[in-house]
């Protein structure tokens, strides 16, 4: 394993450092691929402490804002836990704690890569945690439709609080949505949505419309449509399709009250 002080991160740190410098939060990213990382967090006090200290280290030398838990191996609830009030503890309630769970594990029922449960963390611990990075990709979950998108927020996570994550190029795995195609999904969800969570992507250095040349330009497509479709949200349509969207509305309203009476029946 190449250590974060290693000189071949010696430009990113530095390129971090303007970025922060410029106002932006930069947070790292843990686990993923990266067997072992959450196992290694998951043992006693000790082991936990002999592991916990490279982080703690590389975010305090590094300045870090915040981290992105991509928890892609079995990790217990308790574990989850007691990482994030530890890295509230030392660092403060501003540091930024995020989670990218795949898409389907934020449903009820559905298939989940980290060992514990979503809807339970989110119970014990949502106020600790900024957001979800939703992975829609992989089979995970289907970014061409709003549908599993709301599926989440039907089941009851905020849509502040639920970033549609995708993928950049077809390049980076299955499940790639063309940015032609995405934008109607867009303008579906931030109409049905006004507090809508927004967007990333993985993987950003090869980004799609401009590629290895220019992947900044991924980031340009999705604000400017993103900010056009909030400006048309909030603009008058047609009668036809306000009725549509508002029966829409109703259904889901109808099916979210139903899954919760529900589950009052029997707790």
């Amino acid at each position: 394993m190449t250590p974060p002080d290693s000189p071949i991160y010696d430009t990113m740190w530095s390129e971090a450092a303007q970025l922060q410098a410029a106002g932006v939060k930069v947070m790292v990213m843990v686990g993923g691929a990266a067997r072992g990382s959450f196992q290694r967090l998951d043992g006693d006090a000790a082991s936990f402490e002999k592991y916990y200290g490279p982080l703690f280290n590389m975010i305090g030398s590094h300045n870090i804002q915040g981290l992105d838990l991509d928890v892609e191996e079995t990790f217990s609830l308790n574990g989850v836990i007691r990482l994030i009030d530890r890295l509230k503890a030392d660092f403060g309630d501003d540091f930024i704690i995020t989670l990218a769970p795949v898409a389907s594990a934020l449903t009820e029922g559905g298939g989940n890569l980290s060992g514990f449960n979503y809807f339970d963390l989110e119970a014990q611990r949502g106020s600790s945690i900024a957001f979800y990075n939703a992975q829609f990709y992989f089979g995970w979950g289907y970014a061409g439709s709003a549908r599993d998108y709301e599926s989440i927020i039907d089941d009851g996570f905020p849509a502040n609080r639920v970033v549609m994550g995708l993928l950049s190029s077809p390049d980076n795995g299955s499940g790639f949505v063309a940015l032609d195609s995405q934008a109607p999904v867009l303008q579906e969800l931030i109409t049905e949505n006004g507090n809508f969570g927004g967007v990333a992507n993985w993987e950003y250095f090869n980004s799609l419309p401009g590629g290895k040349a220019a992947p900044y330009q991924w980031a340009s497509w999705m604000a400017d449509h993103m900010v056009a479709a909030r400006k048309m949200a909030r603009s008058e349509v047609s009668s036809s399709e306000s009725l549509w969207r508002g029966v829409r509305k109703l259904g889901r309203r109808v099916r979210r009250e139903a899954k919760k009476s529900y589950h009052h029946y029997i707790a």
